[in-house]
């Protein structure tokens, strides 16, 4: 639900002022209270997204808050120690949440409405303020994510696109926690209403039946739940990137666990795209953080400086350095994609202590040559504070493919019991027969799975991206196709 707003009549020489709508303002404040956050102590995550934007940006002074009816509530304050909450009008944060759109003010002094307010005019002197809305599924906007400076500047669109990710890691975080208060208040019922019915024969007996009919109910939607949050974790569906096929596949282990795959492939600048694939070790909401986490770090980090070491990097240092990640750590392979003049791609991937890719093509006798793409080095990432993380640059050209796969693919047993491993996977890849394109890579895959006699043990992520031989149309140009496997989904029956 978009926030309504109205203008009120200006003083000369003042632009009008964004009065809140009645009705959408209770709605808003109903939301807030939804999420029972106001007025719960520091949270070492929201505390590292203030850090990271202020080191983002360069900055002294970032904040997340919550509006209130009448106060601005600092969740998190990085640079602005002992202020636990402001009044809200007049409020830089109170006009940010009546936009749709992350607002910039490059200076305040020539800002008419906030050039009043005590934070520019104040001993602080803000005179850069930018803010991204922290916007629910259903609309309402809770508070923002805000960066502040005493000196003049402007930011780009990959900024302010980058101040609106880190909004969205804070409603994720939000959302995280609003689940688990859930779960808790739940079982806590769920174990008042046991107690109840146990202080007879007959009550007890009602009270098994009733107990085994929610056990039934709470099974379903814990799986409902699981579901929900695992898309939440992934691409709703691959992007179309021109001359490339792209295929994925993803399925949990257990339909009750959030997984710890996670994969992404997104465009950066200059016709470069960015792709990944990792593994977080565990799984359930502690693994869903983390992988939220470095889903939107890999993200951020990309737009800001897309060398694939580089990107790893600062994903090492966010995991090791927030708290919600804990003692968990993951697996990574980051690549970038440079579209060649004459044709093909050229592919920089790095790894942080991930299984190898695989770079294929059929040969001329007919069988697939298969190469593991493994640069030397590059440890798990989250685990040590100096971890080296290697690359290697290779080309993509015309009817070659890159495979790229979790663990739970080369831990599954084989009919011996033996794990299939990389010597399997690669003895697979070799003895192909059919095309050798993203999509049947992956479809190939999921077939090799299913004849194993118990599937996958583990959660299984699959990304492949394939070169097509040029296709001639009207214009000579190379027709862009995307595929995706199949969306998440599950192994075996629970």
């Amino acid at each position: 639900m978009m926030q309504q707003a109205s203008a009120t009549d200006p003083a000369p020489g003042r632009r009008p002022e964004l009065v809140p709508d009645p009705d959408a303002e209770a709605a808003r404040i109903a939301a807030v209270r939804r999420y029972d956050i106001l007025d719960t102590p520091p949270d070492g995550a929201f505390d590292r997204v203030a850090a990271m934007a202020a080191r983002l940006f360069d900055v002294p002074v970032a904040t997340v808050t919550i509006v209130d009816t009448d106060r601005i509530w600092f969740k998190a304050a990085h640079g602005l120690e002992g202020v636990a909450e402001i009044g809200r009008d007049p409020g830089l944060c109170g006009s940010a949440i009546l936009r749709d759109d992350t607002m910039v003010i490059p200076d305040t002094l020539k800002d008419p409405v906030a050039a009043d307010n005590p934070l520019v005019a104040g001993e602080m002197g803000v005179r850069f303020y930018a803010a991204a809305p922290i916007t629910t599924p259903d609309g309402h906007k809770l508070g923002t994510v805000n960066v502040l400076d005493t000196r003049p500047r402007s930011i780009t669109e990959e900024d302010t696109a980058t101040l609106a990710d880190l909004a969205a890691i804070v409603l994720d975080e939000m959302e995280l926690r609003l689940s688990a208060l859930r779960a808790l208040r739940d079982e806590q019922a769920r174990r008042e209403a046991e107690t109840r019915h146990a202080e007879a024969e007959r009550a007890r007996a009602e009270a098994e039946r009733a107990a085994r009919e929610k056990a039934e109910q709470d099974k379903a939607a814990i799986a409902a739940f699981a579901s929900t949050l695992q898309r939440t974790l992934l691409p709703p569906a691959l992007p179309v990137v021109p001359g490339l096929e792209l295929a994925c596949h993803y399925r949990t282990a257990s339909a009750h666990d959030v997984g710890g795959d996670f994969y992404d492939v997104f465009p950066l600048d200059g016709g470069r795209w960015a792709f990944f694939l990792g593994d977080v070790c565990g799984k359930g909401p502690e693994a869903a953080t983390v992988t939220a986490l470095a889903r939107h770090t890999l993200r951020a980090a990309a737009q800001i400086d897309a060398d694939p070491v580089t990107v790893l990097n600062a994903l090492n240092t966010m995991l090791l350095t927030d708290v919600t990640a804990g003692r968990r750590f993951c697996t990574v392979l980051f690549g970038l994609l440079e579209p060649r003049e004459d044709g093909g791609f050229t592919v920089t991937l790095a790894t942080g202590g991930h299984p190898p890719a695989y770079h294929v093509r059929p040969d001329d006798s007919g069988a697939v040559w298969v190469r593991a793409v493994r640069p030397k080095g590059g440890m798990l990432v989250g685990a040590f504070p100096q971890a080296p993380f290697a690359q290697t640059t290779f080309s993509l050209t015309a009817g070659e493919s890159l495979f790229l796969y979790t663990d739970g693919l080369t831990e599954a047993r084989t009919a011996e019991g033996a794990m299939l491993g990389e010597d399997g996977l690669t003895g697979f890849l070799h003895q192909r027969t059919g095309p050798v394109t993203a999509t049947s890579l992956v479809e190939d895959s999921i077939t090799l799975l299913a004849s194993l006699p118990d599937g996958a043990g583990d959660d299984v992520a699959l990304l492949a991206l394939s070169v097509p031989h040029p296709h001639t149309t009207p214009d000579g140009s190379v027709a862009a196709t995307a595929h995706t496997a199949a969306a998440p989904e599950h192994f075996g029956q629970e």
